[in-house]
């Protein structure tokens, strides 16, 4: 898993507080949608049984998923899993 800044992390949590388009491709091919950020993510930390927490959710805690993740590609087994 590649490590990338905190801009990225930064970048992806604003994604997936707002922008419903994203959230969706996110679902359906994480690599894909992190792809377009610049975010390359190993196949194998890709959960087969995906979901997200609500927007509401990761924007009422974003300083506090920041402090949980190193890195935007360690976030993503986080998102996925659907953890609150």
């Amino acid at each position: 898993m590649a490590t990338h800044s905190p801009q990225d992390l930064d970048l992806l949590l604003s994604k997936l507080a707002g922008d419903d388009s994203f959230r969706q491709s996110f679902l359906k091919d994480p690599q894909l949608a992190l792809g377009g950020l610049g975010i390359k993510l190993d196949a194998s930390q890709i959960p087969s049984t995906r979901s997200l927490p609500a927007k509401e959710v990761i924007a009422a805690n974003r300083h506090a998923i920041q402090g949980k993740v190193e890195s935007a590609a360690g976030a993503v087994p986080f998102f996925l899993s659907g953890q609150r």
